[in-house]
């Protein structure tokens, strides 16, 4: 996107009384919580016979918590039909919740109707995975753009079609495309032309469900570095789904692991990527690879996991990943792990967490299942993991003990106290630290 396009949002008018202006909600404060889900589940009825009675259901989403906090954008990753895109279809209001509850900007929108959430759509968004059956063939890109402000009776200043053209400006699109069809143009342009409808209102909240999965390798690159320059100068708010773990790294500020209808792991960017804690989070960092020439001859550590995400129809009792897992015990089998913050912001479901003490005793012996992939999983990579489990769990312990111990809070200036702090950050500092104390 060229510098001299500058994104701006002209005044607009409503031209209805009906538009439902007047009943929006507040702008939320850059920071304050504009999304906020709560056990959020989502089944699909399987039904059979004459009478069509319903014998079992599929559990796409089957209660998952997270907050959206206005102008972040949060990443949602995970294999194929672990829920991903149906959650993003429930906050957006396009699916009906089986149960739970979605708040935007503090107002209660799980089980609004057709008519009380019109008004919402304009705060609302969404970006659909395939750009080609997202676009109607019997429209003009005009007609489609400007769609949202017929429907809202909403009047941009200038009128309909300098504000449809404007926006196919900002998007990197020729304004006189305004009278072609979607057939004419690539799965890059027609993307954009999808990314333009979602902002032709000037939305809070814009869900992207796979915006670049359909893409080739640089139009991938346009289309996030678009969506990036957008929320930067719009103060759009993200929640974007996507399989590309690059991808989803360059763009989020905190990304959620989903795993057959759950969230298994929570955190922000940078914690994530240094420091998993979820065995499957784990697992899918292995797969991510590194682009460093001087590391084309070292052989990555891959984690293999055994098997198939299993049948959201009868998901596995306890933990849902200890089918694959390589840390499972017999309380996995059988208790569910919640999702906890055991570091700050970061929050885990797992008894037997990556890189931390246990939350659950392993007095118990693996399952078989646990014994059958942890040998597809390098020595290496196994105890590495345990040493660094277990060095935290010490670190954790020894700091335990030092709140518990008033002389230790009394007199923090004598070098006995400050030896144990000072030499537990020396075990962890990385090679490139020394250079810098130096200076």
């Amino acid at each position: 996107m060229s510098d001299d396009k500058a994104v701006t949002i002209p005044a607009q008018t409503t031209g209805e009384p009906s538009g439902g202006a007047a009943t929006l909600t507040k702008d939320a404060a850059p920071g304050e919580v504009l999304l906020k889900v709560t056990g959020l589940k989502k089944h699909f009825p399987i039904k059979k016979g004459l009478l069509q009675r319903q014998v079992g259901a599929v559990h796409a989403v089957d209660g998952i918590d997270f907050e959206v906090r206005s102008g972040e954008t949060l990443g949602v990753v995970g294999e194929s039909g672990c829920g991903k895109s149906t959650m993003g279809r429930l906050i957006t209001r396009l699916l009906e919740p089986t149960d739970g509850k979605v708040e935007f900007e503090g107002r209660d929108i799980t089980h609004l109707g057709v008519g009380a959430m019109r008004p919402l759509r304009r705060d609302v968004q969404m970006i659909f995975q395939d750009p080609y059956s997202s676009l109607n063939p019997r429209h003009t890109i005009g007609t489609i753009i400007g769609a949202p402000f017929k429907l809202q009776g909403v009047t941009p200043e200038g009128g309909i079609k300098k504000e449809v053209q404007r926006l196919l400006s900002v998007v990197g699109l020729n304004p006189e495309h305004y009278n072609r069809y979607p057939h004419e143009f690539s799965g890059g342009q027609r993307q954009r032309i999808g990314i333009a409808r979602a902002l032709a209102l000037n939305p809070k909240l814009v869900v992207a469900d796979e915006p670049v999965s359909a893409l080739d390798v640089s139009i991938q690159a346009q289309v996030v570095n678009l969506l990036d320059d957008l929320q930067q100068e719009l103060g759009l708010t993200y929640v974007i789904i996507a399989h590309d773990l690059s991808v989803v790294r360059h763009v989020s500020d905190r990304i959620a692991v989903m795993y057959l209808g759950k969230i298994v792991e929570l955190a922000d960017r940078e914690l994530l990527y240094k420091s998993p804690m979820h065995p499957y989070t784990k697992a899918l960092m292995s797969a991510v690879p590194i682009p460093d020439p001087r590391r084309k001859n070292a052989k990555s550590e891959r984690i293999l996991l055994k098997g198939d995400v299993p049948s959201p129809i009868s998901p596995p009792s306890g933990c849902r990943f200890h089918t694959r897992c390589w840390k499972a015990t017999e309380i996995c089998k059988t208790t569910e792990p919640k999702l906890v913050e055991l570091r700050p912001g970061q929050q885990v479901a797992c008894h037997h967490p990556e890189n931390f003490a246990d939350q659950a005793p392993q007095d118990t012996v693996l399952l078989t299942a646990a014994k059958e992939a942890a040998e597809l999983v390098a020595d290496e990579v196994l105890a590495e993991s345990a040493q660094t489990s277990a060095a935290v769990a010490a670190e954790v312990a020894e700091a335990e003990t030092e709140a518990e111990t008033p002389e230790a809070a009394e007199t923090p200036e004598s070098p006995e106290a400050e030896s144990p702090e000072a030499d537990a950050p020396e075990a962890e500092v990385s090679e490139e630290e020394p250079p810098a104390k130096e200076k």
